[in-house]
């Protein structure tokens, strides 16, 4: 039984299904949706960015702040602890007074009047007399000494009023540090949270970005293996139906020659397009804009497929549309060349051809960065077609 299944190698792989307009459309959808999302999220980020800036503005504000407050503080605590010194200096005044005034007491009353005021002042140095004297003396001693220690109290006495109020400056210069401090902190935090979103916000758009480029990567994908897929179906009918005309008997020699000329062409597809490309050999090294692609221009190609068949043409379409009988539209065969102008009642602006394959289609080398295709003759411009003779 092993004999009547073909191997492996034998069996006809199963042909990739075309994508459908369908499908390339929704892909291209798809792509359409993710680059809206992508400019959302630019959109997104850059109102973000700007609210950071205002963010970072209010941050430099309460720091600037807390700084001004924070040299208060330190001036506050200077001059509290400027007048704690003063009133301590006032203190150890005080003290030192009442006890000079507790010494002066007691040796006036141990040198003067001994434990006997009246014994004293009768028997003590100068008499009576003397007696009066030092007790007069004392008394203007102990007045000083009084008056004093009575400005030394009041001096203690302003520099504890001093105290307190620089106490209390300390205290509201204190609590006004801590909520500039508090202020400064919090906006050091919104701009933290900010440049996080931000950065959230950028990784988000970076993934958009990634989808939309694989989005974008796939349609044109599929744009491409559906025209290479319908391009290669209409080459497979062209080329069938070539081989049809070339077994007829109508014009068997004309169309014999327009089928080799249409299968020149359809074997370049995807040849670069080159300025002033193409030769009678084939692709070629271009000119100017062309110098470095090997390929072919469209009167270059033209004329390489035209050679295929016997027939040497000029590179140039201002020649070649006079290279043979003009044929109607609606009379058209393979092989015949096909011109397009900027004035289709003018000759002189022909500025492209190429050579028609049947069912409305060309192969054509149509401008720089693109590369030999097939497309539809119906297209603004047309402004007719030439069957060279040769």
């Amino acid at each position: 039984m092993s004999w009547l299944v073909p191997p492996v190698s034998a069996r006809t792989a199963p042909r990739k299904p075309i994508p459908s307009a369908h499908d390339v459309e929704k892909s291209r959808q798809l792509a359409r949706d993710r680059a809206a999302d992508v400019g959302r999220t630019k959109a997104e980020l850059a109102q973000a960015d700007g609210e950071l800036e205002d963010l970072n503005a209010a941050a430099e504000a309460a720091v600037e702040r807390y700084n001004g407050e924070r040299i208060k503080l330190e001036r506050s605590q200077q001059a509290y602890l400027d007048t704690q010194q003063r009133l301590t200096e006032a203190t150890r005044r005080v003290g030192q007074a009442q006890d000079e005034l507790a010494s002066f007491a007691a040796r006036v009353y141990q040198d003067n009047t001994g434990y006997d005021r009246v014994s004293s002042a009768i028997s003590g140095q100068g008499g009576p007399q003397g007696f009066m004297d030092r007790a007069g003396m004392v008394e203007v001693l102990a007045e000083q000494r009084s008056t004093m220690v009575r400005r030394v109290e009041a001096a203690k006495t302003v520099a504890d009023v001093f105290r307190r109020q620089a106490q209390s400056a300390l205290q509201e210069q204190t609590a006004a540090t801590k909520n500039a401090e508090a202020a400064k902190g919090q906006a050091q935090t919104a701009v933290a949270e900010q440049q996080a979103s931000i950065r959230r916000i950028a990784d988000r758009k970076r993934t958009l970005e990634k989808r939309l480029g694989q989005a974008q990567a796939r349609a044109d994908r599929l744009a491409r293996e559906r025209q290479r897929a319908l391009d290669a179906r209409t080459d497979r009918k062209v080329r069938a139906g070539l081989k049809q005309a070339d077994a007829g008997v109508d014009t068997a020699n004309v169309v014999k020659r327009g089928a080799t000329v249409a299968q020149a062409a359809l074997d370049w597809l995807g040849t670069p397009y080159s300025w002033g490309g193409g030769t009678f050999g084939g692709p070629s090294l271009g000119v100017d804009q062309g110098a470095g692609t090997l390929g072919f221009d469209c009167s270059g190609l033209t004329m390489y497929a035209w050679g295929k068949a016997g027939v040497r043409l000029d590179h140039w379409t201002g020649t070649q549309w006079t290279s043979g009988p003009h044929v109607p539209l609606d009379r058209l065969r393979p092989g015949d060349l096909v011109f397009f102008a900027t004035d289709t009642s003018n000759p002189d602006t022909i500025h492209h051809v190429g050579v028609y394959i049947g069912g409305g289609r060309m192969v054509e080398a149509p401008y720089t960065g693109s590369r030999v295709r097939i497309s539809s003759i119906h297209r603004t411009g047309l402004i007719g077609a030439t069957r060279p003779a040769g």
